[in-house]
């Protein structure tokens, strides 16, 4: 019990198979959608690392700013106390 061979056919196989355009372009829509949402993460994340490392200078400034006050403090201290 065996199917027949189907006979092939010459030319284009959407000349006889149905084509469903709806279909193909939600497929592509989606493609394109989730290649955008890939590259919309990679540039989040490079922002994201950007802001990191502002950060962290940020606070290096301010914890050097804090020294040096800490230190001009310290050396007015210092000689106030010597001239005294």
């Amino acid at each position: 019990m065996s199917t027949p061979p189907r006979r092939r056919t010459l030319g284009s196989r959407y000349l006889y198979e149905p084509f469903d355009s709806a279909h193909a372009r939600i497929e592509t829509h989606e493609r394109v959608f989730e290649e955008r949402w890939v590259a919309l993460n990679r540039i989040l994340e490079q922002i994201e690392s950007g802001l990191d490392r502002l950060e962290r200078r940020l606070w290096l400034a301010v914890y050097g700013v804090a020294i040096a006050l800490a230190g001009q403090i310290l050396a007015f201290l210092l000689n106030a106390q010597m001239t005294h």
